[in-house]
């Protein structure tokens, strides 16, 4: 397709769609919109843009497609902001905003004006962030939300999804309620459980000191996500009160059948608690990509002396098998010691397996 977009928010997610757009339309012109001088120069450099700006108002009456990659309240100050500049009758607007319903609630008065705003969210992310982190790659496979206003005419959800079929992602359509509470459960609900868990080992391990010590390994892993930007988490968590006020009220009420079991001592009732959970937790898709991001892990049995993490490494980089994070486990078995490598994808980590093995006698596992 040709035509002008304008990304406003050049970081990882801004700067991706823009690399997809550009490896599917070539002749599309592609402006990035950011706060940041220094984020438009390494943009243009990279050439992820063809040009760039810190004013949305000098550009936005240009675009056939404009895209708003910002946090999702600064996102709904934008398109408070839109009545009042003129824009393109056939423009097509949309976000990429981790909530929904307050985003399309915003949108009303730029619908009024007859422009069409179709919400998104591309369910993928990085440990890295920034432009220069952005890839073509991030987002095939993943599954890329679209919440179109009820009525919206299926001509412009088809057109928006040919601007964005080079991210290779999945597409599915929902209302921007069900859009929320969906993500709310699969997605914001566990960074918070995980974050009041590692709040709560915090202030644990100032009474037992060698809890933090023992905190490593597998409470570290179920823990991960409690990483997460806590900007971030705060205007997500904000935007979704209403969803999550009842989920919360819903995981406070489990808790508390959870404790009165114990206080029972109901064992039947116990058993039932952990089995049914096992049972659905190994019913989930195996592979695919979700509310939250996987963690593509492999874990390497390697002999304790100097110099293994490089001789894996060196392997790694043989097949030119890009890895994002390694560590050595604290867990000793006999002699052996357990290298964890994390990887972009699944691709990557089945590959860096056959190639570790391929190399050495390490015993490499999931």
């Amino acid at each position: 397709m040709k035509g002008t977009v304008v990304i406003v928010g050049l970081g990882l997610i801004g700067g991706s769609i823009a690399l997809c757009i550009r490896a599917k339309h070539p002749q599309a012109h592609i402006i990035g919109v950011d706060i940041s001088e220094q984020t438009i120069l390494s943009g243009d450099s990279l050439g992820i843009i063809d040009e760039g700006t810190t004013n949305l108002a000098d550009v936005v009456s240009r675009a056939d497609l404009l895209v708003f990659c910002c946090p999702v309240q600064q996102t709904e100050r934008f398109l408070a902001e839109l009545p009042s500049y003129v824009l393109k009758e056939d423009v097509i607007i949309t976000d990429t905003g981790s909530t929904k319903q307050r985003v399309m609630e915003q949108a009303t008065a730029v619908q009024a004006l007859g422009h069409v705003f179709i919400g998104g969210h591309p369910m993928a992310g990085s440990h890295k962030s920034g432009v220069t982190a952005a890839k073509s790659l991030l987002f095939e496979n993943a599954y890329y939300l679209l919440t179109p206003s009820e009525g919206e005419n299926p001509k412009h959800v088809a057109d928006l999804r040919v601007w964005l079929e080079g991210t290779n992602a999945k597409f599915l359509e929902l209302s921007a309620k069900e859009h929320d509470t969906i993500t709310g459960m699969l997605s914001h609900l566990p960074h918070i459980v995980a974050a009041a868990l590692v709040n709560q080992t915090s202030d644990f391990t100032q009474k037992h000191p060698a809890a933090f010590r023992l905190a490593a390994g597998g409470f570290r892993d179920i823990t991960r996500i409690a990483s997460s930007d806590p900007t971030m988490w705060t205007d997500i968590s904000l935007s979704n009160k209403e969803a999550l006020r009842e989920l919360l009220g819903n995981w406070r009420d489990g808790m508390n059948e959870a404790l009165a079991m114990l206080e029972k001592e109901d064992a039947t009732a116990i058993h039932h608690f952990f089995d049914t959970a096992k049972e659905f937790r190994d019913s989930l898709p195996v592979h695919q990509e979700g509310a939250i991001p996987s963690f593509y892990d492999l874990f390497v049995d390697v002999p304790d002396y100097p110099g293994v993490i490089s001789e894996v490494t060196g392997f790694l980089a043989q097949e030119e098998i890009s890895l994002i994070n390694i560590k050595i486990l604290e867990t000793r078995e006999d002699i052996m010691g357990i290298l964890q490598i994390t990887f972009q994808n699944e691709k990557d980590r089945e590959r860096a397996k056959r190639c570790i093995e391929k190399y050495s006698h390490y015993q490499c596992h999931f």
